[in-house]
């Protein structure tokens, strides 16, 4: 994702609304203000208050506030990265970022709210799971949810180099896996990696960052280095769109393919205070490509009222786009509905249709 600043710790979201019966919608309203974190739900609404904190860089206090929109909906040890794939991140350099966040004091609002998700999706499944296996879900947040419903829980740690995980073939019935996948070089092998593990109508379910999220960022980043600086560098990762997230799971083997967007917008007063939770997610930049010099001032304040003058609402606050990417497939089984042969139909797609209408 991007560089970001110092912040005091986000709000936990314990609580939250009802989905509407119409459109399963859920709404969430999150103030950062300055003072003690006192969160209460009221009227469908979750409000917290926490400390304020301010850009390091300023040395002053950023007076914040948050609004959250949420519409509804080793295998084997010898497989290593083809010497094709791209290097984009430096996944050593991820493993720090994320243990600087748990020190600072993790935000976590958005982690919560997909490992709710999970477990939800989870809950539907009319299926028993006796051993699953959490993939680099950042903290333990996940594990906590669903280590009680199975016999067992493998955590796979982050690792500062490798990709490969140390599962055996068919040793878990299910994969789950939080915000981690979008940081990985090699997508489609983690994905056969752990089609590998799973047994026969095992389950892998997992959510990632992707689709159009933080494109504001990128924008404004964009404009503020072409004026200022001459040149763009990688300031926001390059995410995975829906579309080819379904491809990479059909790709790896996996029966009965599903994939779905949650997009996010969450509001905040400045695109400050985002980068400043972006730190506290552990989910700056890491590309290998990136910047290795500090940003110019000037360019920093000039991509702030980029963003203010292109994704600010009526009241002054800034948009930021989260597009959370579901994806789920199942290890093939006999058991499984299999589609018809071609050909294969005795009733005609026209006749259905007329004996419908009538």
């Amino acid at each position: 994702m991007n560089d970001s600043f110092d912040q005091h710790p986000a709000p936990s979201l314990r609580h939250r609304p009802a989905r509407d019966s119409e459109a399963g919608r859920r709404q969430l309203d999150v103030e950062r203000q300055t003072g003690r974190a006192r969160p209460r739900a009221a009227a469908g609404k979750l409000t917290a208050q926490i400390v304020g904190a301010g850009w390091n860089n300023f040395g002053r206090l950023a007076r914040r506030r948050l609004d959250c929109q949420m519409p509804r909906l080793t295998v084997s040890t010898v497989m290593a990265r083809s010497p094709t794939t791209p290097v984009l991140f430096d996944r050593a350099l991820l493993k720090q970022r994320q243990a600087r966040a748990r020190k600072l004091g993790p935000v976590t609002f958005l982690l919560e709210r997909v490992a709710e998700d999970l477990s939800e999706r989870l809950q539907a499944v009319n299926r028993k799971f006796a051993d699953a296996a959490d993939i680099w879900t950042p903290g333990g947040l996940l594990r906590g949810l669903i280590a009680e419903r199975f016999k067992s829980v493998t955590r796979v740690d982050l690792a500062s180099e490798s990709e490969t995980l140390p599962l055996q073939p068919e040793s878990v019935d299910l994969a789950v896996s939080a915000l981690a996948f979008q940081f990985v070089n090699d997508l489609p092998g983690v994905l056969a990696q752990i089609r590998r593990a799973l047994r026969p109508d095992g389950l892998l379910l997992a959510a990632m960052v992707g689709g159009d999220s933080l494109t504001e960022l990128r924008q404004a980043f964009a404009e503020a280095e072409a004026e200022c600086e001459g040149g763009v560098s990688p300031r926001v990762a390059p995410f995975a769109d829906l579309h080819d997230v379904g491809a990479l799971l059909q790709r790896a083997g996996y029966a009965l393919p599903v994939t779905d967007v949650d997009p996010l917008v969450v509001r905040y007063d400045t695109a400050f205070a985002l980068m400043a939770d972006l730190r506290r997610m552990g989910a700056t930049n890491v590309m290998i490509e990136r910047r290795r010099t500090p940003t110019r001032i000037a360019t920093m304040l000039r991509m702030s009222e980029f963003y203010a003058q292109r994704f600010s609402d009526p009241d002054g606050r800034v948009r930021a786009t989260f597009d959370i990417i579901w994806l789920s497939g199942w290890a093939p089984h006999e058991s499984q509905p299999k589609p018809l042969k071609p050909g294969s139909a005795k009733v005609s797609l026209e006749e259905a249709v007329k004996r419908g209408r009538k």
